[in-house]
């Protein structure tokens, strides 16, 4: 996935207003040569904890709506690590199931530098893949 130094910041931003609990939400992506981020939608966490997250579905049908009549597809979920490297936790992958093709965005809050790393996680199976900031 390509995405701005701008929607990178911004993605950033949501995961260190409250680091003590897991952000996410959706990456919407054009779709051409490689696909490009056009827009980060911020979402709550409804476990509000350290440990997981997930979207209400209602509000996750509400922005995957909004993002298709953009003519816009969802391209990346994100979400953060508070206390551990941003690498998908065996809830995350688990959860992955459920969205086969998706790039996974976790931001990493527990060292002393912010990490931000992309997956894909199919059939069980981690994959880094690139992340490039333009």
């Amino acid at each position: 996935m390509r995405i701005s130094r701008t929607l990178l910041d911004e993605l950033i931003a949501h995961a260190r207003e409250d680091p003590k609990i897991e952000c996410c939400g959706l990456v919407a992506v054009e779709d051409g040569i490689g696909k490009r981020a056009v827009r980060v939608y911020r979402a709550e966490n409804i476990h509000a904890s350290a440990l997981k997250f997930e979207i209400d579905p209602m509000e996750q049908l509400k922005l995957t709506n909004t993002i298709e009549e953009q003519g816009w597809e969802i391209g990346a979920i994100y979400h953060s690590h508070v206390r551990s490297e941003p690498y998908p936790s065996q809830t995350d992958i688990s959860f992955a199931a459920n969205w086969p093709g998706l790039e996974w965005v976790i931001v990493g809050l527990a060292g002393e530098e912010t990490e931000v790393r992309c997956y894909l996680i199919e059939g069980g199976e981690v994959r880094e893949v690139p992340l490039e900031v333009r």
